[in-house]
């Protein structure tokens, strides 16, 4: 399975994690703060609309719950 919203097509990003790390006195760069790649993950959830479960992220969810009672339901991309 895909770690990606059917709707808005948001998917994993990868970042820079870094630490901090305070200067040391003459010698700053020897205390330099390592940096590393890792991926940030789209915060994704079971959802059931029309009765077909879907995998939407957080923000795709808030909007399908403002949207269902009125019945203005987004496009789900059949993918």
């Amino acid at each position: 399975m895909a770690n990606r919203c059917l709707i808005c097509d948001k998917k994993k990003q990868v970042g820079v994690s870094s630490r901090h790390h305070r200067g040391v006195a003459g010698k700053q760069w020897m205390k330099r703060a390592q940096k590393t790649k890792r991926t940030f993950s789209p915060n994704l959830q079971w959802a059931t609309v029309d009765g077909i479960r879907i995998r939407v992220c957080a923000k795709c969810l808030k909007l399908i719950k403002k949207e269902q009672p009125k019945g203005n339901l987004p496009e789900i991309a059949s993918k």
